[in-house]
């Protein structure tokens, strides 16, 4: 299967989750090469477990933004990602409980978890925060673009840079 590419249609013009959402991508990629070369279950375990933690922390940011900011959609879009952490969380509870290890057949929905919240509610609420958040936050080039042009994105939590 083909890896998962950053690209500027998923960028939701906040640089701060916008380089989450890469990092969220790197470790999509990492474990579907894992599962597609045959890499142990203990390896594979490790890959999910990851991708969902990094999910979890991720989707407090947002939420933490959410809240700061005064998101009236925020009681919704909390609720999708504890329907999307449940389900991840399910699927990999029924492989571990298995002994199954994550396969091609599981990808699709993988896939369809990250991009599609990307793609929907994720750009809902980046629209929201490029108007809400003060002009000292630049809202107009995506992280993976400002790492690119060797750029440094601040996060808005203290101490945090990205470079």
């Amino acid at each position: 299967m083909q890896d998962l590419v950053w690209e500027e249609s998923l960028s939701i013009e906040v640089p701060e989750i916008d380089e989450e959402h890469c990092r969220l991508i790197d470790l999509f990629n990492i474990l579907c090469r894992s599962a597609e070369n045959g890499d142990t279950n203990d390896h594979i375990e490790v890959a999910m477990e990851e991708l969902i933690s990094c999910t979890l922390r991720h989707f407090r940011h947002e939420e933490r933004l959410m809240l700061k900011y005064d998101y009236e959609g925020l009681a919704e879009h909390k609720s999708e990602h504890e329907e999307l952490l449940a389900s991840a969380k399910a699927l990999q509870q029924k492989l571990l409980q298995e002994g199954k290890r994550v396969l091609s057949e599981h990808i699709p929905f993988l896939r369809n978890w990250l991009i599609g919240h990307i793609l929907a509610a994720d750009k809902i609420l980046g629209s929201y925060l490029c108007k809400a958040i003060p002009r000292s936050f630049e809202c107009s080039l995506s992280g993976g673009e400002a790492l690119k042009r060797g750029g440094t994105i601040f996060n808005h939590s203290p101490g945090s840079i990205v470079q």
